[in-house]
């Protein structure tokens, strides 16, 4: 870890742990989608709505201004969307988690999508710095006449620095709910140095792994097919299908193929399931 990195991860260890909690609520009003309601308390927060494409599409973007998070500390995003709203989230950069001692760092997401309505999470990745303990949990809940398209992405260890995840862990849990029923569960514990890490059936030494979603009334034969033939670069990936699901995996050496393999399925998605083309929010270009 270089000499800044280490100042950084230490006055945030010893500082107190932070708790945020964010809600937002979005609503169709005319042929426009609001933010309605929002709360927080803590370092978590929106910045001011955007409409890229016109009315019917409400973006924002998610942002941590800590950057970081340690050992104690906890977000919570809450986001509702009503009958017929559009929106679209993302981050303004990757989630950093430091090395902890001992404490675990806990992000929570709950996403609820009524009938009609369609919801884009679009974050980037989130670092796992060798020696985090590190909860997610991510919970969906679709309506079936609603549609949901959404990934996560995970970085082992500073890849770019060639650091390894040699200790530490990472607890994840991923749920999407359709009509009260739980429809699709993943949980993973991943120990640094572990066997699964290495292992053919685990991450086989890539330190880079994401799942993307994709929940519609429908998904078809021939949306199936455009997703499979999506090329992907610097790893490996599949894609398959479940009743009104689809789901896309990625395993590889960087979190940039990841996000452009990502970003190239949420082309072929957009179009099919939301009837929009794909405008990249513009603050992946900065």
């Amino acid at each position: 870890m270089n000499q800044g990195a280490d100042l950084v991860v230490a006055s945030r260890a010893d500082a107190a742990s932070w708790h945020a909690r964010l809600e937002l609520g979005y609503e169709r009003c005319a042929e426009r989608t609001v933010l309605t309601s929002r709360s927080h308390v803590g370092p978590l927060v929106v910045q001011k709505s955007l409409y890229p494409e016109g009315d019917a599409v409400c973006q924002n973007i998610v942002v941590h201004p800590p950057g970081g998070m340690v050992g104690g500390d906890r977000l919570a995003l809450d986001v509702e969307l009503a009958s017929r709203a559009h929106a679209q989230l993302t981050t303004p950069g990757a989630a950093k988690w430091y090395r902890s001692s001992d404490a675990t760092a806990h992000q929570s997401i709950d996403l609820h999508v009524a009938a009609g309505a369609a919801l884009e999470w679009l974050p980037q990745e989130a670092i796992l710095f060798n020696g985090a303990i590190a909860e997610f949990a991510i919970r969906i809940e679709v309506d079936p006449q609603a549609v949901f398209i959404g990934w996560d992405i995970v970085c082992l260890g500073r890849t770019a620095a060639g650091e390894r995840f040699a200790r530490g862990q990472l607890r994840q849990r991923i749920e999407l709910w359709r009509d009260g029923a739980l429809w699709w569960c993943e949980r993973a514990v991943l120990t640094g140095d572990a066997p699964l890490l290495a292992s053919p059936v685990g991450l086989i030494g890539q330190p880079v792994f994401g799942t993307l979603l994709a929940a519609a009334p429908q998904v078809s034969d021939e949306l199936l097919a455009a997703c499979k033939s999506v090329a992907v670069a610097g790893g490996e990936a599949a894609v398959t299908r479940l009743p009104a699901l689809l789901v896309a995996r990625y395993r590889g050496a960087s979190a940039a193929s990841a996000r452009d393999y990502f970003t190239a399925l949420w082309r072929t998605l957009r179009p099919a399931l939301i009837g929009r083309d794909a405008v990249p929010p513009r603050i992946w270009s900065t």
